[in-house]
């Protein structure tokens, strides 16, 4: 059984969408699927770690055959030692740890006849990869308006975002999923929140709030702004940033997912939001949704 010594080169922050590459590790796993570690992927992994963008949708094939492409049902972060794969939530350590290799696991039907030592091509479905992309730079505007909209919310200082202002996004979220073409987050308004400084009352008219959040973001979006990745390295590992030049100044957030490549993308982003009680807690969802230009 052979293992790698170094991260999986991705391809996805550059927008790649077809890659070869050589099948470095096979394993099966324990759900009855199997596990193929590439040296070189354009799939974008899902981490166990911070769930918020889905993998790519993708398949796999030999480079010498005609036809009978795999589908990849599913491609997880993975780390190892050298002496064992670990899988998705398995995984015991963080990423960067030193010793570890952290991995792309595309997992495919148990029946597969690719080995390890194959030469391979994965492709990876070009239209899901936008409304995921698009999804995530939506995501991003509007926890950047939703911060400004909120900052004089608080009565103490705080840690703020790219843009200097309070980060409510990062003090206050639970979850946050991103869909094709939009997101769902998810805060938790409870005590520490509140110790932090931070005034429930002005979530009380959360229509004003939207309305407040939607007119910064078109402005954003009408400016039809550029945005890249940025990264150090094409590991899986090395650190990337989502930068956006938008009418107020440059914005640089630390990113693993894909984006698209300018707000001129959508014609409109619009957030809702809702209020409900969860374990005693107010919890507010943030719903944005971006309207593609087609």
């Amino acid at each position: 059984m052979t293992l790698p010594t170094t991260d999986t080169i991705v391809l996805y922050p550059a927008g790649t969408l077809v890659s070869e590459a050589i099948v470095l590790h096979r394993q099966s796993l324990t759900d009855g699927r199997t596990g193929l570690v590439l040296d070189r992927t354009a799939v974008h992994p899902v981490d166990a770690a911070w769930p918020d963008q889905p993998a790519d949708r993708a398949s796999i094939r030999l480079v010498d055959a005609a036809g009978g492409a795999t589908p990849i049902a599913d491609t997880v972060v993975g780390a190892t030692d050298g002496s064992a794969l670990f899988v998705g939530s398995e995984v015991p350590v963080k990423k960067g740890t030193d010793g570890w290799a952290f991995v792309a696991v595309h997992l495919v039907a148990d029946d597969t006849t690719i080995s390890e030592g194959d030469a391979v091509i994965v492709e990876v479905d070009p239209e899901y990869r936008r409304a995921l992309s698009a999804g995530h730079t939506a995501c991003h505007l509007a926890s950047l308006a939703l911060n400004r909209a909120l900052a004089d919310a608080w009565r103490k200082d705080v840690s703020t975002d790219a843009a200097g202002a309070p980060n409510f996004d990062a003090l206050a979220i639970e979850t946050s999923t991103i869909v094709p073409d939009g997101s769902v987050d998810v805060y938790r308004i409870g005590k520490s929140l509140r110790r932090k400084g931070f005034d429930p009352e002005s979530l009380t008219d959360l229509d004003d709030l939207a309305r407040r959040v939607n007119e910064t973001v078109t402005v954003w979006v009408d400016s039809g702004a550029p945005a890249r990745i940025d990264r150090v390295g094409e590991l899986l590992t090395d650190r990337r940033e989502w930068v956006c030049e938008l009418t107020d100044g440059r914005i640089a957030i630390p990113c693993g997912g894909t984006h698209i490549g300018s707000l001129g993308a959508f014609s409109a982003i619009e957030v809702r939001f809702e209020s409900s009680t969860t374990d005693g807690a107010s919890v507010l969802t943030m719903t944005t949704t971006g309207i593609p230009i087609r």
